[in-house]
């Protein structure tokens, strides 16, 4: 390991190097077993004898910062640890201070704990992806001469998969586009960051769902943007509630997220008709419609658009893995340069064999196969869970209608949203995570009730998990 020590202006060379050394012990850097550098190595580092850095290192010994093994060399002592901790040096002191906005978003610790019987929402079941087939396909791609011959590709995304993309959601969901429309993203989150950067300016008005997912909201207010939340009703949100100089509107038209309701086709043409009027776009969030259950398929809003006012968002992190973080964005001709030059400014590309290897999985059919057997996986649990809810849960909570995606959401009829964390809080102890409606609120009144997903959590455990949670709202 090779250690940083400033000799730079300093008389007591030996002192100077045992300080250093002792405090880089002292704030975790150099942590317990770690092999210092070999006396001979680290005075010809600093231009100084040997001596002099064996100086300090029998100075740090004899202290009990370090231990010397024959034959093996000098090791940071086991002992230090156990009785000092691990500690870390606080930041220097310093006059710079963040906008008071970062203050205010919560950087979310959903995810932070595993959970005996998980139904949080937006997890899929890892434990049933292809992780073999996978795997060989990212080996191929970490062979020298695979990954784009070692050097900065193209913004927009490996070529191999954006045509893949184009022809995926054209025969899955009916979007017509070419490989020039899409541009490959980290998720669905740079997706509306890109999209956002291109099309608006600091105090230029933008609309979102609410209740609604949260983090394309936290976005667009550090863009600086003036933002509405819209109320959403049983055909999904309310158009005629839109400020008239809005933007940009975000919408979850085929699942709306966390409420799972599907924009009524009235309500889509009329959202297209007044974004004419307005000369707004409309950002089409569609993160996990891919799973239907029952009920005709419908089609996105952007098969709807004759004008070039919807930009459709996709995300892999809900068919395959969050942790992949790959996601895409369709953009109308006259916005893909703006999209493709935000990408370049935001992180130039993403991983181009993380992205080669998703080409070649969709293309063999494996992303296909898998995605059929999982939405057989969660239509089961979708059944099970609803079924429950009607069954045993019909005094407590009203579910609201939903036939795709890994969630339902379920109204409280009479707890107060106050009661309702009571609940939550109580299944969390009893090893139930559930997700309340109330944390998805923006300037609406919060809903009292509770989102349940069924992707992260086995079929065989769903029973007993509703079981726990009905006995932590009953007792």
């Amino acid at each position: 390991m090779e250690i940083h020590v400033s000799l730079v202006g300093r008389t007591d060379l030996s002192g100077e190097i045992y300080r250093q050394l002792r405090q880089a012990i002292l704030d975790g850097r150099l942590m317990p077993g770690d092999r210092l550098p070999p006396t001979r190595e680290l005075a010809r580092s600093l231009s100084v004898s040997r001596t002099t850095v064996s100086v300090a290192y029998e100075r740090l010994t004899g202290q009990g910062f370090v231990t010397a093994r024959v034959g093996a060399g000098t090791f940071v002592s086991e002992h230090i640890a156990k009785s000092l901790g691990r500690r870390r040096r606080g930041g220097i002191a310093s006059q710079l201070r963040a906008l008071p906005l970062w203050e205010s978003i919560p950087v979310s610790t959903a995810f932070a704990q595993p959970a005996e019987f998980d139904f949080r929402s937006g997890l899929p079941d890892a434990s049933l992806f292809p992780f073999e087939a996978w795997r060989r396909l990212m080996a191929r791609q970490l062979r020298a001469g695979a990954v784009g011959r070692g050097i900065y590709q193209e913004p927009a995304g490996h070529p191999d998969l954006r045509e893949a993309i184009a022809r995926h959601i054209a025969i899955a969901r009916g979007i017509q586009a070419t490989a020039d429309d899409i541009t490959i993203t980290n998720g669905s989150q740079q997706a509306m960051d890109v999209v956002a950067r291109a099309l608006l300016a600091p105090g230029d008005r933008a609309a979102v769902e609410d209740p609604g997912y949260s983090p394309p909201r936290w976005l667009l207010q550090s863009l600086r943007v003036r933002l509405q939340g819209v109320p959403v009703d049983d055909q999904g949100l309310i158009v005629d509630a839109l400020h008239p100089r809005t933007r940009l509107v975000y919408i979850t038209p085929s699942h709306q997220y966390p409420l799972g309701v599907p924009m009524s086709l009235r309500r889509r043409q009329a959202l297209l008709a007044w974004a004419q009027r307005q000369d707004a776009a409309v950002v089409e969030d569609d993160y996990d419609s891919e799973f239907r259950f029952f009920g005709r398929p419908l089609d996105p809003l952007q098969t709807l658009d004759s004008a070039g006012r919807v930009i459709y968002m996709g995300s892999f992190s809900k068919t395959m893995l969050p942790t992949l973080r790959l996601g895409f964005v369709v953009t109308p001709p006259s916005l893909t340069k703006a999209v493709q030059t935000a990408k370049f400014v935001a992180d130039w590309h993403t991983s181009i064999p993380a992205q080669a290897a998703l080409a070649n999985f969709i293309d063999d059919g494996t992303f296909a196969r898998h995605v059929r057997k999982m939405n057989a996986v969660y239509e089961e649990r979708h059944e099970m869970i609803t079924d429950i809810i009607g069954r045993d849960f019909v005094d407590h909570l009203k579910l609201l209608p939903s036939a795709a995606g890994l969630h339902i959401a379920a109204v409280a009829r009479s707890a107060s949203a106050q009661q309702v964390h009571v609940i939550a809080d109580k299944a969390a102890n009893a090893g139930v995570q559930v997700q309340e409606l109330t944390r998805f609120a923006f300037e609406a009144d919060p809903m009292a009730g509770l989102v349940l997903g069924y992707g992260a959590i086995a079929t065989s455990r769903i029973a007993q998990g509703m079981r726990r949670l009905r006995c932590c709202i009953e007792n």
